[in-house]
C-alpha cells in the first residue's frame, strides 16, 4: 500500500488534466483511494470521481467525504484487482463482478471505435505488479472485464522497472520482452510523470522505504504511465476471440529472444515459412527480438489469413498456455 503525499497529488491532477479534451469528462475511477489524499485534490479538478477501496478500515472517512457532496463522489467497498474473480457463484465484497461495479457507476457500454467511456487512476500493488499488467492485458486483447465497455484508459503508477519493460525498442537484450509487444500493440503508451519512491508513505523496512530491487534496469521511481487502447487494435486480422492464440504466438517467440523467428516457425510445422517472411518483408535471420511490435501483429495476420493457427495441436499449446498463467 502507498499513499501519496499532498504535493504529489496536486502533480497527479496536473498531469490528468492535460490529458483531458474540451468536451465532456468521463468518469474517472480510483482504486485503492485509502484515506482519499489523491481523491480530495482529483474532485477539485470537478470531475466525477468513483473511489474503489478494499480496505474497510479507510472506508468511514471516505464515506464522510462521499456525504458532504452532492453526488460528485461515489464510494464503492471493492478491491480493483479482485473484479470477476474466475470462482463460480456468490461473489462478497471486496471482490466484485465488473457487471455489478459499471451498472453502479452508471457507466453502459459504448463500441470499441468510440471516445474513451471511464478513466482509470491507481498506483499498482507491487507484491504482484507484473501479474497484475500481465491480467489487464489479457482482459484489454480479450475485451473482458473493465474492457467489456469500451476503451478504457489507464493512468496508473507503475514501478521504473516494468515502465523500462513497457517502453523497451527492439533488440534490447533484456527490456524487450513479450509485455513490451503486447503492451505496444494493444496501447498508446505515455510516460506523464516519474517521482522518487521517497515521496510516498510506504511500510517501512529496515528503517527505510521498502523499495523494490531490480536487477538489470533502474527503479529509483515510480513512474505514472497513461495506457490508451488503441482505437484501430481490431480493425485488421486480429479479433478478441483469437486474442489467446496471438498473446501465446508472442510469448512463444520471445520465449528465447537470441532465436531466430525462421527457426521458431518451423518449429511449429507451418508451410512456406520462407515466402511468409518475404511477403512481411521481414529477414530470414531476423532474431525475435529485433521485430518490432506491429511486425508481430502483421505476422499473427498473416498466418490468421493463411489458416496455418487451424491446426488441433496449436491450439492445444495455447489453452496449456493460459491453464499455467491462470
Amino acid at each position: 500500500r502507498f499513499i501519496a503525499c499532498p504535493r504529489l497529488a496536486r502533480t497527479v491532477q496536473r498531469c490528468l488534466q492535460d490529458g483531458a479534451g474540451a468536451g465532456p469528462q468521463p468518469i474517472l475511477l480510483e482504486f485503492a483511494a485509502g484515506p482519499g489524499i489523491l481523491t480530495r485534490t482529483l474532485l477539485n479538478t470537478g470531475v466525477r470521481v468513483v473511489a474503489l477501496e478494499g480496505n474497510s478500515a479507510f472506508l468511514p472517512n471516505l464515506q464522510s467525504l462521499e456525504n458532504s457532496l452532492d453526488g460528485q463522489l461515489k464510494v464503492i467497498y471493492c478491491d480493483f484487482f479482485k473484479l470477476d474473480p474466475l470462482a463460480t457463484g456468490t461473489v462478497r465484497p471486496p471482490a466484485m463482478r465488473s457487471e455489478k461495479l459499471f451498472e453502479t457507476m452508471g457507466v453502459t457500454a459504448v463500441p470499441w471505435s468510440a471516445d474513451v467511456p471511464v478513466k482509470i487512476f491507481g498506483i499498482l500493488p507491487q507484491k504482484k505488479e507484473r501479474t497484475n499488467l500481465w491480467k489487464l492485458l489479457f482482459a484489454l486483447y480479450e475485451c473482458n472485464s473493465i474492457f467489456r465497455y469500451g476503451r478504457v484508459e489507464l493512468n496508473i503508477f507503475v514501478s521504473e522497472r516494468e515502465y523500462k519493460v513497457l517502453a523497451a525498442k527492439p533488440g534490447d537484450p533484456r527490456a524487450y520482452q513479450a509485455l513490451t509487444v503486447l503492451g505496444q500493440v494493444g496501447c498508446e503508451i505515455q510516460l506523464l510523470h516519474m517521482e522518487p519512491w521517497s515521496s510516498f508513505l510506504t511500510n517501512l523496512k529496515n528503517g527505510g522505504l521498502a523499495v523494490p530491487k531490480s536487477m538489470w534496469f533502474p527503479n529509483d521511481h515510480l513512474c505514472l504511465v497513461r495506457l490508451t487502447p488503441r482505437q484501430n487494435l481490431f480493425t485488421g486480422g486480429l479479433k478478441p476471440t483469437d486474442a489467446s492464440t496471438f498473446i501465446f504466438m508472442v510469448k512463444q517467440c520471445l520465449a528465447r529472444p537470441k532465436s531466430r523467428l525462421i527457426d521458431k516457425l518451423n518449429s511449429w510445422s507451418l508451410d512456406d515459412v520462407d515466402e511468409l517472411l518475404r511477403e512481411l518483408e521481414i529477414p530470414k535471420n531476423a532474431l525475435t527480438r529485433n521485430l518490432y511490435p506491429e511486425d508481430y501483429k502483421r505476422l499473427f495476420e498473416a498466418l490468421q489469413n493463411s489458416n496455418m493457427f487451424t491446426e488441433t495441436w496449436f491450439h492445444d499449446e495455447v489453452l496449456e498456455c493460459l491453464k499455467n498463467i491462470n
